[in-house]
């Protein structure tokens, strides 16, 4: 009996350390402008993703191949293919801003790694996998098993219908419907896209069969279902670099989703974490002290909506109890910068209701 506890207490540690499965190349990311290198740093979702999960505390299991030229130190070791070198992707930008409010960019693949095989996948099973290929290295195949290991996929669309010009590398769209993923969607919980993305699909007829998010920059983001949609309030950013922010933005909605978060809620994490990427250049620092106020609410919400509703595996679509005084704190959260915790003398989490107060007095600043 003994053997047999103890067998099912490493289970279920085992499964508890490796809920989350994130499958993506890691890159090396070159930023240009004026035709001058701005900055080079470390690139690719999974970057991004395993970053705001460090933030928030949160284990995973990362599958991603890189060079023996991959110059960068990671939380999670990829894959190293000696016989090939790391992705590379540069992005050229210039200084105008367009009608839509974002920066022009050139996005070109100017090398590709191997790709990600069903083989390469670890033979466990978990919770939740992440899908975040930026190079065209997740096979259909690759897709189909994350479906077959894992209770809930998650799909960036950008590892779907990314397709790359055989000269000089320039990324490309192509239809999701004439991608070999196609097939696969009605077996995946959710697909994430930009809104750029978006209209290489028909959303009307994805979301009968997943849930899609729609980003949107400023103006936030939008969840779509099989039986309604709404819209999820964005946080304001001065935008410095927008290399990485859906995939900022999907790692902090996948992270409140773990952490037991409705779907409307865990947008909202979202959206924080995809504003305050755009704010630096390259894989973003988070401050500490903010962090842990948005673990702290995330779970003082978590217990909340626990009391309102019965819990369990099923995705919630429809706004929780407290949404509204959920986006508030956020809000309140990110205005507080180290400067001003350290003027404040704020060293520990406050309460939502400190935060409630900053709030009102810093409301008449925001732009909603």
């Amino acid at each position: 009996m003994g053997t047999t506890a103890e067998a099912a207490a490493h289970k279920s540690q085992q499964q508890q350390q490796s809920r989350v499965l994130i499958v993506g190349n890691y890159c090396h990311d070159v930023l240009i402008q004026n035709n001058a290198v701005k900055a080079v740093s470390l690139g690719g979702a999974a970057s991004f993703i395993s970053n705001v999960f460090n933030g928030v505390s949160i284990s995973c299991n990362l599958v991603s191949k890189v060079g023996e030229d991959f110059k960068y130190p990671v939380s999670y070791t990829p894959i190293v293919i000696h016989t090939l070198k790391t992705t590379v992707f540069h992005s050229y930008f210039d200084l105008g801003f367009h009608g839509n409010d974002h920066q022009d960019r050139i996005l070109k693949r100017v090398c590709a790694c191997d790709t990600i095989r069903p083989s390469d996948l670890p033979d466990t099973r978990f919770k939740y996998g992440m899908a975040v290929g930026v190079g065209g290295e997740i096979l259909p195949e690759t897709l189909e098993r994350m479906i077959e290991i894992c209770d809930v996929v998650f799909a960036d669309i950008q590892a779907l219908i990314r397709a790359f010009d055989s000269v000089d590398g320039t990324v490309k769209l192509v239809k999701l419907e004439e991608t070999g993923f196609y097939p696969l969607l009605p077996r995946i919980g959710v697909l994430k896209a930009s809104s750029e993305e978006a209209v290489f699909m028909d959303v009307e007829e994805v979301r009968k069969w997943c849930c899609v998010v729609v980003t949107n920059g400023k103006h936030g983001c939008k969840v779509y279902w099989k039986d309604g949609e709404l819209g999820i309030s964005p946080f304001l950013a001065n935008q410095e670099d927008p290399t990485g922010a859906g995939d900022s933005f999907f790692g902090g909605f996948v992270a409140g989703l773990v952490q037991g978060l409705a779907v409307p809620d865990a947008a909202l994490l979202g959206n924080l974490f995809g504003s305050l990427s755009v704010e630096q250049v390259g894989l973003p620092k988070f401050d500490t002290r903010l962090l842990q106020r948005v673990k702290d609410e995330v779970q003082r919400r978590k217990m909340q909506c626990l009391l309102h509703e019965r819990s369990d595996d099923e995705l919630k679509f429809l706004r929780p109890v407290g949404h509204e005084q959920f986006h508030t704190f956020l809000v309140a959260a990110r205005l507080i910068t180290p400067c001003s915790i350290e003027e404040h003398q704020w060293n520990s989490p406050s309460s939502a209701m400190e935060t409630e107060q900053m709030f009102h007095i810093t409301r008449s600043n925001l732009n909603y």
